[in-house]
């Protein structure tokens, strides 16, 4: 139980960090004389080796943090890999994450407050962009799940494992279609909950209203997927960022996003005023997923000023360029000190 799930997943990982720490130390510096301002490591899978080779030369450390064991596992995590990340908070010269919800989760489980600061990721509005997809491959999407071009569309792209909520978003159905006769739901994505939503859906009779896509699809089909639906719904648990609404927002689609407990969508999505962009939930409430999805299919015009402001706010806030400058000027003030 100490060690929890994939003891041999753990010890690749382990001899990864030593050899890369080792290559880097005695041939990388040692032999070939090269020269490092500072050490990267992202998450538990690499701190290991960022604190040791700290400990070999002196050079900071930077500790990328995305997520915590506890967090992603809802508490049923490994006992020795939440002591590898704390270990890694604790070492490192300075601690980014993803969001002010993941930094509030860092100090309640012990990590150096004074050490921590926030980094959002970002999207690339290019490659998101609803006018590089045509109406053909538009009908193209819609038509391989059997939704007519009057059907609303609600999307759902993730894991399909119990932190994202999905089930959650199967029983908010009925309460959606009561409101919304025509909706369909599309389920995009693989995980543990696979039999368990197929028995759900069929237990709920909502055969002909959910569809299902067991597949990791590629980047080119998720932005047609984005520009295929009416809303995107993501009504995860626990999601200390939650890339995939900040992709739907730039593809100009309303978003409906868990807001309850650690999330960093609660600081993505704005959720009333004139930049509303789309709508917060309580993820473990159905009802309340209904709310927000009856909310955004309300008209086709509301669909749209919801997209537009979300795309909006993803130029001004979310591009790669920013976060990457946001990023750079981090590390500059590390190795300045």
């Amino acid at each position: 139980k100490k060690w929890g799930r994939g003891i041999q997943l753990f010890s690749k990982i382990l001899v990864y960090n030593y050899l890369s720490a080792s290559k880097l130390v005695n041939e990388l510096i040692g032999k070939e004389g090269f020269k490092y301002d500072i050490v990267i490591a992202h998450d538990w899978l690499s701190v290991i080796a960022g604190i040791t080779i700290k400990k070999e030369t002196g050079l900071p450390l930077v500790f990328h943090v995305h997520s915590t064991e506890k967090g992603r596992t809802l508490g049923n995590g490994s006992e020795v890999v939440s002591n590898i990340e704390l270990r890694g908070g604790q070492m490192a010269d300075l601690i980014i994450t993803v969001s002010y919800a993941m930094k509030d989760e860092l100090i309640k489980l012990g990590f150096p407050r004074e050490k921590i600061e926030v980094c959002y990721n970002g999207v690339d509005p290019q490659k998101y962009n609803p006018e590089n997809v045509s109406p053909d491959q538009i009908r193209q999407v819609r038509e391989f799940y059997g939704i007519k071009p009057e059907d609303p569309m609600i999307l759902f792209i993730g894991r399909l494992v119990g932190v994202k909520g999905v089930d959650k978003l199967v029983m908010a159905m009925p309460h959606i279609l009561q409101k919304i006769p025509n909706a369909k739901l599309v389920i995009v994505g693989l995980g543990d909950l696979q039999d368990y939503l197929v028995n759900l859906v069929r237990m709920m009779k909502l055969q002909d209203v959910v569809k299902f896509n067991f597949e990791f699809i590629p980047e080119e089909e998720r932005i047609l997927h984005y520009a295929a639906c009416d809303v995107a719904v993501f009504p995860s648990l626990y999601e200390p960022f939650g890339i995939v609404a900040l992709e739907a927002m730039s593809m100009e689609r309303p978003v409906v996003v868990g807001a309850a407990g650690v999330s960093g969508m609660r600081e993505i999505v704005i959720p009333c005023g004139e930049e509303q962009c789309g709508y917060h939930i309580n993820p473990n409430n159905p009802a309340d997923i209904a709310w927000g999805v009856v909310n955004a299919l309300e008209s086709p015009e509301k669909r749209k000023w919801l997209g537009k402001n979300g795309r909006r706010r993803v130029l001004n806030e979310f591009t790669w360029d920013k976060i990457a400058e946001k990023t750079i000027e981090l590390y500059e003030r590390v190795i300045k000190r």
